[in-house]
């Protein structure tokens, strides 16, 4: 795999294509998608034959197919989508398609690396995912919840194994869900399953249960925490992968619980999407210290600046424990970070985006039906009519811009720009 080091960082602005013509020649185009690395675009296009297609810089892909779906790119800048070829469903990588049918495919995950893809899959009325064209060995009459671990080795989904006909609700309360593992599935049933979550090392799985009607918890590998609730979400393993902690409610009130014991005696109207500092020292989440008022809590401890309507897309830096979110008010987005709200508003902000030092911020921002980017709270100078999400450079001196402006009519033109930070 060629890392972000080989990545050509020379300043400058690089055309790629005309993607105007593109619409011109072929009538129907998909939205594109674009490489990490901003060397390649691409996107479905129809051809005269009616069949759909790739276009990649302008270079149409043999291969043509009845559908396809999930166009995108591996983070090693490989073209994967999921395809119907004559009635049937695989995945599609640069063009060349696995070996193995089946009736459909959707929920296309992507290893960190790039080296697996994974999809889940149905053929004759049974479910299962694929990890690289090699199927589970057992397939279920449901599945969903696909997950992954980080290197991509190991799959896991909800699955049922008890059936039970429309209204059998004595059946249902008996436990017809678990989880499977790479098609094993754990010993213990439950009511309900949801969202599992792999280990770091790939080697647990945790994932939220519903033992009875009232009853909330989190099992690991099967087995229940001691302890229920009213109410879980989604459980997370601290990074060394020795405990899983997650949002429980008690007693009307949302708190954070380690291992079926509360670590939050901070009491919220809300908690979620928790997530653990790189260095393991701290844990953030998003909370609503009131009704109708949402920030992030680090360690229990929320932020003075609140927002009325949501809080989303909340990140760690990966250095020096900073945290950044995007925040929702009366109707216009923010950034926030490190406990303060960032003064500029817009129609719409996407996930920030820290360098690898953690010393600086990106945001994608829409304003106007135009796109930029806000990096330390400065907005770039220059809007894109579209814009891809930023990339810092290694040494977090230098942002890869990869967008699209529209010149002298119908040009469409999809570049890839390195700018230095000072020119912000």
């Amino acid at each position: 795999m060629i890392g972000k080091e080989q990545w050509d960082w020379n300043p400058g602005r690089k055309i790629i294509t005309d993607l105007g013509k593109w619409k011109e020649e072929y009538g129907y185009m998909e939205e594109p998608a674009v490489s990490p690395d901003g060397e390649k675009v691409a996107a479905v296009i129809k051809t005269p034959e009616e069949e759909f297609g790739v276009c990649v810089n302008g270079e149409i892909w043999e291969s043509t197919f009845d559908k396809i779906c999930y166009l995108q790119y591996t983070p090693d800048n490989r073209l994967t989508a999921t395809v119907s070829d004559v009635g049937e469903w695989t995945v599609a990588v640069d063009g060349e398609t696995w070996e193995n049918r089946y009736d459909y495919m959707w929920n296309l995950h992507i290893s960190a690396d790039g080296s697996r893809i994974i999809a889940a899959a149905q053929k004759e009325g049974k479910y299962l995912a694929v990890n690289n064209d090699v199927p589970w060995e057992n397939e279920f009459m449901f599945m969903t919840d696909l997950s992954v671990s980080a290197d991509g080795m190991h799959t896991s989904g909800v699955v049922q194994v008890v059936p039970f006909s429309e209204g059998d609700i004595h059946t249902f309360r008996k436990g017809c869900y678990t989880t499977a593992v790479d098609g094993r599935t754990w010993e213990n049933n439950f009511m309900n399953v949801w969202e599992p979550e792999f280990s770091p090392d790939g080697k647990h799985v945790a994932a939220q249960i519903r033992k009875s009607n009232y009853e909330y918890s989190i099992a690991v590998d099967g087995q229940a925490w001691n302890n229920f609730f009213g109410c879980v979400w989604k459980p997370r393993f601290s990074p060394g992968g020795d405990s899983v902690s997650a949002p429980v409610r008690v007693g009307g009130a949302w708190m954070l619980a380690r291992d079926g014991e509360i670590i939050w005696n901070k009491k919220f109207v809300q908690l979620w999407h928790h997530a653990y500092s790189p260095d393991m020292q701290h844990i953030a989440a998003i909370v609503a210290p009131k009704f109708g008022k949402w920030t992030v809590a680090v360690d229990g401890k929320a932020w003075k600046p609140c927002v009325d309507e949501y809080v989303t897309d909340m990140v760690f830096s990966p250095r020096h424990n900073r945290v950044a979110c995007i925040g929702k008010d009366n109707g216009r987005y923010y950034v926030m970070t490190d406990g303060k709200k960032w003064d500029e508003d817009f129609d719409m902000a996407w996930k920030p985006a820290f360098s690898h030092d953690g010393e600086h911020l990106a945001v994608k921002v829409e304003k106007n039906r135009h796109y930029t980017y806000i990096v330390d709270g400065k907005i770039l100078r220059e809007s894109y009519d579209m814009l891809w999400e930023p990339v810092f450079s290694p040494d977090g001196t230098k942002l890869l811009i990869r967008g699209i402006t529209r010149v002298s009519g119908q040009k469409e033109q999809y570049f890839r720009e390195v700018i230095s930070l000072n020119q912000i």
